[in-house]
């Protein structure tokens, strides 16, 4: 059971730092045994240079046809963070993401772009509003999160989680030590108490009752 978390406040991470080396600076006079190391996946992703700003992005025909389709307030709705989606995935599974998506828009049934074309997409966050000077990235999902926890509990000897929490409550843990019961994790971050704007605290500590 949670007995308190504590959001921990960092310098500016970017594509220099190596994100286990940063969580144990962080931490290490502040989790022990028991507690969990929670830490966002957008810092995660910077450290491994997928932040990229729009102008460098050259979409192409398919992406800007593409892109009309999420809706304006989808994380794919420009033709760059789109084109940075097939570049991910490739041409054939995008193509068969957007199939599905509009046989399942006939039967009203929503998210079968994601199902088939992977749900790695849905982690893409269009420029997204993060601390700068990443305010005006496209933010791709991290690579290997599920690696890096176990890095970082072998490390610090703390149990550790990468999460992708949003401000109405969803969250989804791309990757967590073996340690963790994650429905209780869920239950716990929905209020999302990470700050990405001028609180610069993309890891929290959850202190946890022995």
């Amino acid at each position: 059971m949670i007995s308190g978390r504590i959001p921990v406040r960092t310098h500016i991470i970017t594509e220099e730092d190596n994100i286990v080396d940063v969580v144990k600076k962080y931490t290490g006079e502040i989790a022990g045994p028991g507690d969990i190391i929670a830490v966002a996946e957008s810092v995660v992703s910077i450290t491994q240079g997928r932040a990229i700003l729009p102008e460098k992005v050259k979409p192409g025909l398919l992406a800007r046809f593409l892109c009309r389709f999420p809706g304006k307030d989808g994380s794919l709705a420009t033709p760059q963070a789109m084109q940075l989606a097939i570049e991910e995935t490739g041409v054939p599974r995008i193509f068969l993401g957007a199939t599905a998506a509009a046989l399942g828009k006939v039967i009203r049934r929503k998210g079968d772009f994601y199902r088939v074309a992977g749900r790695h997409l849905t982690l893409i966050d269009d420029v997204a509003g993060t601390m700068w000077p990443f305010e005006r990235h496209i933010i791709l999902g991290p690579k290997n999160p599920r690696g890096i926890v176990e890095e970082i509990r072998e490390k610090t000897g703390v149990e550790a989680v990468i999460v992708d929490v949003n401000d109405i409550g969803n969250v989804d843990i791309l990757g967590a030590s073996s340690g963790i019961n994650q429905a209780d994790l869920i239950r716990d971050l929905k209020d999302n108490p990470f700050g990405n704007d001028d609180q610069q605290t993309p890891i929290v500590i959850l202190k946890m009752v022995n």
